[in-house]
C-alpha cells in the first residue's frame, strides 16, 4: 500500500481530529523538562521530527528518556518518534509507560490502540479505547475502533457524531471508510457524497477498496500517518524500560509488620548513639531475616507436597518427594514445546527473585497459561539501582501477545519484547528443587 494514499484519503493529521499528529505539541514535551541534558536531547528530537528524519529522532529521544525515565513527556516524544520510524512494537511500550506515568493522557491512550492495532493487538487495542472512552472524543475512538477489528461499533460512535450539526467533513470521511471497511459499499459512497464530487467518490472508493485488503497488521495505520512499517522492530531498548516496580514493591513488603519497622529502628539508633539500643538494631534485621524464606520456602513445600500422589505416610515421604520432583518437573519442559520465536512476556521488575517468585506464584494462579511454562529472570540495572525482570519466552510474536493480553485482564501488567538475556529462573532449576 503506497503512502500517498493518505492523502488522497484525506486523512493526513486531520485524520482522528488531529490527534495523531505526529509533529506538534513539542514545547509541551519540552515544558516539563528540568534536566538541562535531557532537554537539548528532546529539542534535538523535535527538530528531528519536524525536518522528518525519524532515525534521529529516535537516537535523540532515547537519549532523554535515559537521562530522565520518569519524565512522561520525554517518553510521549519517545513514542511520536518511534511511530515517525514504523516502529510499532517500541511505540507499544513507550506509550505503554507513558500511561503508567500518566493515566489521564488521552492521546497517548489514542496512540497507543493505534500502535497496538499496528502490532496485531486487536484485543489489548480495543480494551486500550474502552478503558480511556472518556477522556477521547467518540470521533477519533470510532475510526480507531474500526482499525481494530470492531467496524460496528466505530460506526455506531462515527454516526452519533456525523449527526451534529457541528460535524466535519472529517468526521463524514472517517464514517465512510468505517462503512468500507465494514463491507458497507453503498452507504459508504452515499456518506462520501456529501463532501465530494461523483468523479473523486469514484476514486475514493476505489483507494479505500485496497486499504481495506491490507498485506499485515501495520499497513492501514502506516498508510495513516504517512510512515513506512520498520523491519525487525525489536522493541525499545531494555535499559529505557520503566522499572515502576520499584514503587510496587513497599506494598507487598507492607503487608509484613517487621519489614517497614526496620528502617525506623535504624533511624531511631543513629542519633541516640547508646549501647544499650545497639542490640535492639540486629533483632529486627534477624526477625526480617526469618521472615523472607518464610514467605520464600512455604510455596516450595506446596509443590512438593503436591506433585507425588502416591507419597502420604507422614513426614518421611515428603523428603523422598523432594528428591523425585526432577521427574515430575519435565511439566515445565511444555514450553520448549510450544516455543516457536524469540519473543518473551515481561511480566516485571522486582527487587530480588524472592519478590519476583511470589508475583510468579499469584501470577500462574490467575493465568493457567502461565502455569505450563517455566518462568525466566534475570537481573538487570537500571541508573545504578539492580532489579530481577521475571518473564516468559520462547514464543510466536502472536502468542506472546496473546498471553500479555491475558495477563493484563487480570489486571497485572506487562509488554512483549524480545530476547534480552533470559535465563530459567534459579528456582525453577531441576537440581534446586531435587535439592530440597
Amino acid at each position: 500500500m503506497k503512502t500517498h494514499l493518505l492523502v488522497s484519503i484525506g486523512l493526513a493529521t486531520a485524520m482522528l481530529g488531529g490527534s495523531l499528529a505526529l509533529v506538534g505539541s513539542g514545547t509541551v514535551a519540552v515544558a516539563s523538562a528540568e534536566d538541562g541534558a535531557a532537554r537539548k536531547f528532546a529539542v534535538k528530537a523535535l527538530k528531528a521530527l519536524g525536518k522528518q528524519r525519524a532515525a534521529d529522532a529516535v537516537t535523540f529521544a532515547e537519549q532523554a528518556v535515559a537521562l530522565s525515565p520518569r519524565d512522561a513527556a520525554y517518553r510521549t516524544l519517545l513514542g511520536r518518534a518511534y511511530l515517525s520510524a514504523g516502529r510499532f512494537a517500541s511505540a507499544t511500550q513507550a506509550f505503554t509507560d507513558v500511561l503508567t506515568l500518566n493515566p489521564a493522557d488521552a492521546r497517548a491512550a489514542l496512540n497507543l490502540a493505534l500502535a497496538q492495532t499496528a502490532t496485531g493487538e486487536w484485543v489489548a487495542a480495543r480494551e486500550t479505547l474502552t478503558a480511556h472512552a472518556a477522556r477521547i472524543s467518540p470521533a477519533d475512538r470510532g475510526l480507531a475502533l474500526a482499525l481494530a477489528g470492531d467496524p460496528a461499533g466505530g460506526i455506531a460512535l462515527l454516526s452519533e457524531a456525523a449527526r451534529d450539526p457541528a460535524a466535519t467533513a472529517t468526521i463524514r470521511q472517517n464514517l465512510a471508510l468505517a462503512l468500507a471497511l465494514d463491507g458497507r459499499w453503498v452507504d459508504a459512497r452515499t456518506v462520501a457524497s456529501v463532501d465530494m464530487a461523483p468523479a473523486q467518490v469514484d476514486q475514493r472508493l476505489m483507494e479505500w477498496a485496497a486499504f481495506a485488503r491490507p498485506e499485515h497488521a501495520a499497513q492501514q495505520v502506516a498508510a495513516l500517518l504517512g510512515v513506512t512499517p520498520a523491519a525487525g522492530d525489536r522493541g525499545q531498548p531494555m535499559q529505557l524500560a520503566l522499572a515502576e516496580p520499584v514503587g510496587g514493591a513497599p506494598v507487598a513488603l507492607a503487608k509484613a509488620d517487621p519489614v517497614p519497622e526496620v528502617p525506623a529502628a535504624v533511624v531511631a539508633v543513629e542519633p541516640v548513639g547508646d549501647t544499650p539500643v545497639v542490640p535492639a538494631v540486629p533483632a529486627p534485621v534477624e526477625m526480617a531475616a526469618v521472615a523472607r524464606p518464610a514467605i520464600t520456602f512455604a510455596p516450595r513445600r506446596e509443590i512438593v507436597q503436591a506433585l507425588p500422589g502416591g507419597y502420604r505416610q507422614g513426614a518421611q515421604p515428603v523428603r523422598m518427594a523432594a528428591r523425585s520432583q526432577p521427574v515430575a518437573q519435565p511439566v515445565r519442559v511444555a514450553s520448549a514445546v510450544v516455543a516457536k520465536g524469540d519473543y518473551y512476556v515481561q511480566l516485571g521488575a522486582f527487587d530480588n527473585a524472592g519478590v519476583a517468585r511470589s508475583a510468579w506464584r499469584r501470577m500462574s494462579r490467575n493465568v493457567p497459561r502461565l502455569a505450563a511454562l517455566a518462568p525466566q529472570g534475570m537481573q538487570a540495572s537500571v541508573r545504578g539501582s539492580s532489579f530481577y525482570r521475571l518473564s516468559v519466552g520462547g514464543l510466536a510474536r502472536a502468542d506472546a501477545a496473546s498471553l500479555c493480553g491475558s495477563v493484563r485482564a487480570k489486571g497485572d501488567r506487562c509488554f512483549v519484547r524480545t530476547h534480552a538475556g533470559d535465563q530459567l529462573a534459579a528456582w525453577a532449576r531441576p537440581d534446586r528443587l531435587a535439592s530440597r
